[in-house]
């Protein structure tokens, strides 16, 4: 899954620090998340969300292929 969290961080100019904060998690969650390394609970995902003003939609790019089996 892609996302746009560190465009949309960028464009509010706050920091992963800041970011982290309003969000309760460590900036390394941050961090993961913005270089794709870990996908975050829907609960994280909607105060994303709501932080930012926008549908997990908006933010969370699901690529269907990645999810599809060679079956």
């Amino acid at each position: 899954m892609n996302n746009r969290l560190a465009d949309l961080r960028k464009v509010r100019g706050i920091t992963q620090e800041e970011l982290a904060d309003e969000l309760r998690v460590s900036r390394q969650t941050i961090s993961s998340i913005e270089n794709g390394r870990y996908n975050p609970s829907i609960v994280l995902a909607l105060r994303i969300a709501r932080f930012f003003g926008l549908t997990i939609e908006d933010i969370f790019i699901y690529d269907h292929k990645e999810g599809e089996s060679n079956e």
